[in-house]
């Protein structure tokens, strides 16, 4: 009986901001090591990954963004990285059982050089694929994901990277 009350009464406490330990950020850098802006994943109580970007001194043009599998961003083209985040899925939303869960779309840069740019993505799950023993990181590509090719889009050099970090 005290258990049924305990949950009853639990059920109306109003619900609580997300603790610190999950949200994960990336600080993100170009080749040359000069800090670009940050990346934030935040799950939302609807079980959807808000994915923020908010970057300067980006080469203007489009590019590919994605979520790679290893928070390493130590090989001077970022290939510490690994791939993107997978899973059990293709890449590309245009391909039959696609896309990857590592899978944004692509971002336009203006001249100035800066993007601010919200993501929805409900593929991605912080413990399972950002908090895992590897870690993750956030890419950016030197050209657009064409959304078919595999494993990855033929986006390009890799020429931005982050590693996530939380708990």
């Amino acid at each position: 009986m005290r258990l049924t009350l305990f949950a009853a009464a639990t059920a109306l406490l109003p619900a609580l901001p997300l603790a610190a330990q999950d949200v994960a950020t990336a600080d993100v850098t170009n080749r040359d090591g000069t800090s670009l802006g940050t990346v934030t994943l935040t799950p939302q109580p609807s079980g959807t990954m808000l994915v923020e970007l908010e970057l300067d001194s980006v080469p203007s043009g489009t590019h590919a963004v994605h979520l790679h599998e290893t928070g390493d961003c130590s090989a001077d083209d970022f290939t510490s990285a690994g791939g993107h985040i997978a899973g059990d899925m293709q890449h590309g939303i245009s391909v039959n059982g696609g896309p990857h869960p590592g899978d944004l779309p692509n971002v336009t840069i203006g001249d100035d050089g800066s993007l601010t740019a919200d993501f929805f993505n409900p593929h991605l799950s912080l413990d399972e694929m950002i908090f895992d023993e590897d870690g993750a990181a956030f890419i950016m590509h030197a050209g657009a994901d064409d959304y078919t090719s595999q494993p990855a889009g033929d986006a390009g050099d890799r020429i931005a990277c982050g590693a996530f970090s939380g708990p």
